[in-house]
């Protein structure tokens, strides 16, 4: 009980966060840069994310019920790997977004226009498909004869391999470079835009260098810690004093450690964003200020 409660609490934060940020930027006027535009789509993805696996980890923790059908555990499997992988694409989009904006902030608006924005995030869903789809078809063509017990939080790709009656050394071989594909290629793609933008913010007066930065702070964050607990996370899985039980445990705070900071760093790093949030909240004061004025003048004529 005590990890469904902080799963369910970590869960709820996940979708109320995310949601909000998602709402404010569909319906403030003033978040109509291009990178409010990404921000709603990580936002998304970070939803949807940890909807592959904590609603049915919760529910086996209430209920005892830790069984999955083949075809949920290969669904769970699949776009549990997807929903990642688009978002350290999208994570690299912003980041060449924040480039954009302070290297030519001139042409950054003609640059980055509504058609050049869907490009860019069609494309992080489609590296997101194309660097999952080969591992998941060929796991999902392997013979499986018993026994049927995945050791871990959910369908992960390394346990459901063990229960594969077969050789599965190609199989290892594709998931390992995909994944180094998508790292690699993200992390690659990211550090180079923030070299760029350093070389950038280095031509700039001391007031510029702070707006700049106070610009690419939160993005930054964000990146740091996803990168960073993700080789914890491997390094987890690589050294032997870590029991398996810890492995499990290390890997479902990862699942849920960056879509639940998002937005508490978007919401603290960014004023822009802690401004629209106050907006919409005070337009919702009013309407329940009224409510209690209401209900307190009809229980006076009673």
């Amino acid at each position: 009980m005590i990890l469904f409660v902080i799963l369910l609490l970590g869960y709820i934060i996940i979708l109320g966060g995310n949601s909000m940020i998602i709402f404010v930027a569909l319906t403030d006027p003033k978040l109509s840069s291009p990178m409010y535009f990404f921000l709603c789509n990580l936002s998304f993805v970070d939803m949807v994310y940890t909807t592959t696996t904590i609603p049915n980890m919760l529910s086996s923790f209430l209920t005892d019920t830790k069984t999955i059908s083949v075809q949920g555990c290969f669904l769970q499997m699949y776009f549990f790997i997807q929903f990642a992988v688009t978002g350290r694409a999208i994570l690299t989009v912003m980041a060449y977004d924040r480039y954009m904006a302070i290297h030519n902030p001139l042409r950054y608006t003609a640059v980055m226009s509504r058609p050049v924005q869907l490009l860019l995030v069609v494309g992080a869903w489609g590296f997101g498909t194309m660097c999952t789809l080969p591992a998941a078809a060929m796991a999902w063509q392997r013979p499986y004869c018993g026994p049927n017990v995945v050791r871990h939080g959910w369908c992960d790709p390394s346990s459901v391999r063990r229960l594969v009656c077969a050789d599965t050394s190609v199989d290892s071989i594709v998931s390992l470079s995909s994944a180094m594909v998508a790292l690699l290629t993200t992390g690659v793609l990211i550090l180079t835009s923030y070299v760029l933008i350093g070389v950038s913010i280095s031509r700039m007066g001391v007031a510029q260098r702070l707006k700049a930065f106070g610009t690419c702070a939160a993005h930054l964050t964000v990146v740091s810690i996803s990168y960073t607990a993700a080789s914890f996370v491997y390094i987890s899985y690589r050294v032997g004093n870590f029991s398996p039980e810890v492995r499990i445990i290390v890997s479902v705070l990862y699942s849920a450690l960056t879509p639940f900071l998002n937005p508490i760093i978007y919401s603290l790093r960014n004023k822009e964003l802690q401004k629209s949030i106050s907006r919409t909240l005070s337009r919702f004061r009013p309407a329940a200020v009224s409510a209690t004025k209401d209900i307190r003048v009809t229980v006076s004529s009673l």
